[in-house]
């Protein structure tokens, strides 16, 4: 049984939000609370599951409230409630760490699928141990600043619901990034549905992403499956999104702000329960300015903005990434991982990585074939990182 926390000042909405959820599942506990001091004695005297705050209430606002459940009640997911006018303050509030926010007057759909998505985030979170081993092979290596603060910011935004854009320059790291987001989630056991837009033609990215009925074109010889309904219950990586077309932004963005689809050729709506994060290399803002990409997909996207450094700007993690490839293709090869002298190391310290990690990576493979010795020098770094 769910023992369910309704934190709102106004009697009538506190009533609608009971009979929904009561409608929904019999057995919920729901206990009420009509300001943030009463909600906050209540959350240290019951065992909550989840809580659906407002955020506007007289004496503790609701953005207090959530700063004292980060604070002491992390396992706890809140929803906040949001009026017209709050829309920035509730944004914020999924930066801090809210599971999701959701419009007053309530879409009772969309309120209850994110109660559902809460609540398995809850027990996914208590008793699922398991996939922390997978988050490792997904480990992001480093110790600098930049990095730290990425791993904190995954952290907090891994169990909401939040829409996420990631920038960064090419092999940076970013799709790292969005399977970590996706591993820590509740939604871990679910797909996590990987689409470069840079690499499928213009013409073939609606089909590509939410799929086709037999007919709808030429070549079209048989109903396809999009990526979007294959992530169903997952999370969809849309990299590159900076490359995709504005007939397919549109649809896109009709899939974020009404979780549903349509099969290109097809007018049956199918809906999806998917999270959506997105990577670019470009400077959308240049994009939206150039009308090359839509300012409202933009802001739809961008609830979450995640930033990953060049390799240039993180010198200090290469030791620790040298490190970390010479275990993994040693593994990969079945042989004994090779050393490497400091002074090696501090001459990769010295190149420009123009590739990033990526580009590291390639780099510490050419060396581990091509030095003859069971330690990697600093003249085998000359002679064969290609530099």
């Amino acid at each position: 049984m769910s023992k369910i926390l309704i934190i709102e000042d106004e009697e009538s909405i506190r009533r609608v939000l009971r009979k929904v959820l009561m409608e929904e599942d019999s057995s919920y506990n729901i206990i009420e609370a009509f300001d943030g001091n009463q909600a906050i004695e209540m959350v240290k005297k019951n065992k909550i599951d989840l809580i659906l705050c407002d955020i506007k209430m007289p004496k503790k606002d609701g953005i207090e409230v959530l700063n004292f459940l980060i604070k002491d009640y992390q396992e706890i997911p809140v929803i906040m409630i949001s009026g017209h006018g709050d829309l920035e303050t509730a944004v914020e509030s999924m930066r801090l760490g809210a599971f999701d926010y959701i419009s007053k007057p309530p879409d009772l759909n969309r309120l209850l699928n994110s109660v559902r998505g809460a609540l398995k985030n809850k027990l996914f979170r208590k008793k699922n141990k398991s996939v922390l081993k997978k988050t490792k092979d997904f480990k992001i290596i480093g110790e600098s600043v930049e990095i730290k603060k990425i791993n904190n910011l995954i952290d907090k935004v891994s169990k909401t619901n939040a829409k996420i854009i990631i920038f960064g320059p090419n092999g940076s790291g970013k799709e790292l990034v969005a399977n970590q987001i996706h591993l820590n989630s509740s939604r871990c056991e679910g797909p996590f549905i990987e689409v470069n837009c840079a690499a499928i033609p213009s013409e073939l990215i609606e089909s590509e992403l939410f799929g086709h009925i037999k007919g709808a074109f030429t070549s079209a010889i048989k109903d396809k499956t999009g990526k979007f309904e294959a992530a169903n219950g997952g999370t969809i990586f849309l990299d590159e999104i900076g490359d995709m077309s504005l007939s397919a932004q549109s649809k896109v963005l009709r899939a974020l702000q009404e979780h549903k689809i349509q099969r290109v050729g097809s007018e049956r709506d199918l809906i999806v329960d998917v999270r959506v994060i997105a990577a670019t290399n470009k400077n959308l803002k240049d994009e939206i300015s150039k009308n090359n990409f839509r300012e409202d997909l933009f802001h739809r996207l961008a609830v979450i903005e995640i930033n990953v450094p060049s390799l240039n700007d993180r010198f200090s993690d290469i030791p620790l990434l040298v490190k970390h490839f010479l275990k993994l293709i040693a593994l990969e090869n079945s042989e004994v991982p090779k050393e490497i002298k400091l002074d090696a190391i501090k001459k990769l310290q010295k190149f420009n990585w123009t590739g990033n990690v990526r580009e590291l990576r390639n780099v510490m493979e050419r060396l581990v074939i091509l030095t003859e010795n069971s330690i990697i020098s600093k003249e085998d770094v000359i002679n064969y990182s290609g530099k």
